[in-house]
């Protein structure tokens, strides 16, 4: 761990994201400690990270931390940060659906599970914010993590090998206001965590058609001012404290869908709009519009796959939800992902502190 002999790193593109990927063994026990080198190692704080390996924007700008799991329902242990490129901060607030594409194939690399002639299933803990589980079945013919492939996922350019993960609930509540519609800074919401607290709203309500570019939505003041007074507001509702300065909750603006799929979604992460959807953003998406009484629910939703139109595509999510109303629990959802290895090696953090 010493920064003059470089650090031990995998980067990944993990989903329609990207990140960092470490050996908790890797990095300083002290989460202080580990913040600080996380900084130094992806840039922050500078827009552009030009300094470290961040690519100057939320999607790019991530880190996975991955150990042997302790827990008999697990293989590993996945800690995500979101480090945030223009600020000295590393926030552990929530999780992230994308980067845990990799984690997979990342943990099979580095020999914490042993890879079978076919495909591996790796059970992940998910232990930020709250322990939740998943299964990802990575392909490993011979032995060995394959990355390509012919899935075409939205979101990212080019195929890749399809990584199919499954969630499963953990019986906390999917509506953590207690209501299917709250009302927040003039607008209609609901709130619903799919193990994502996100906030719906419809995009009439703010005035907007729904399908706008991500980059017309960040220039429309109006726009944002309302999405974060929103936030704010149902953050505190939801549990979640003063959220001024957290990623969570997400707020995904809703509307009738474009392209055969069921809802169309433009999403803020919180301040930028997300080129394409988190998975766990999208499952609670899907969540939401399937319960019946919510702002959300445009249509009549069967059961089985939900199709969320995003800016860049279309993701399909596989759900399975208990109880009715604000009873309602998640059993199980399902989602394709893609992941590929960018390089394994070692990484040079900048020297000093990270607020120097």
């Amino acid at each position: 761990m010493i920064d003059t002999a470089g650090i031990r790193c995998m980067q990944l593109r993990g989903g329609s994201s990207k990140g960092a990927y470490f050996l908790a063994a890797d990095l300083p026990a002290d989460p202080a400690e580990r913040d600080d080198l996380l900084l130094r190692v992806l840039g922050s704080p500078d827009p552009r990270q030009i300094d470290g390996i961040g690519g100057g924007h939320p999607l790019t700008s991530k880190v996975a931390v991955v150990s042997p799991s302790p827990d008999g329902q697990a293989d590993v242990d996945y800690l995500f940060l979101q480090v945030v490129p223009d600020r000295a901060v590393v926030t552990d607030a929530q999780t992230c659906g994308n980067l845990l594409a990799g984690v997979g194939p990342f943990a099979v690399e580095r020999g914490l599970v042993s890879a079978t002639d076919g495909t591996t299933a790796v059970r992940i803990r998910l232990v930020n914010p709250s322990v939740s589980y998943a299964t990802a079945d990575v392909p490993t013919p011979g032995g060995r993590v394959r990355y390509d492939g012919d899935t075409l996922m939205a979101g990212t350019p080019f195929p890749a090998a399809a990584i199919p993960i499954a969630f499963f609930g953990n019986g906390s509540p999917l509506f953590p206001t207690g209501r299917l519609v709250d009302a927040f800074a003039g607008a209609r919401v609901s709130c619903v965590d799919g193990g994502l607290p996100v906030v719906l709203v419809r995009a009439a309500d703010l005035g907007i058609a729904g399908d706008e570019e991500p980059t017309a939505l960040e220039a429309n003041d109006a726009v944002r001012i309302s999405v974060e007074a929103i936030r704010r507001a149902a953050g505190a509702a939801m549990g979640l404290g003063d959220v001024a300065g957290k990623t969570v909750p997400k707020v995904s603006i809703v509307s009738a869908p474009r392209r055969d799929g069921t809802v169309t979604t433009r999403t803020f992460i919180p301040h930028r709009v997300h080129t394409a959807i988190g998975v766990l953003g999208a499952v609670s998406v899907a969540a939401g519009i399937s319960v019946p009484g919510t702002v959300a629910a445009l249509v009549d939703v069967p059961p089985g796959t939900v199709h969320i139109e995003h800016p860049t595509g279309t993701l399909a999510v596989d759900i399975d939800l208990d109880g009715t109303g604000v009873d309602t629990r998640l059993s199980r959802s399902a989602v394709v992902r893609t992941a590929r290895k960018l390089f394994d090696g070692l990484v040079w953090p900048r020297t000093g502190k990270a607020t120097e």
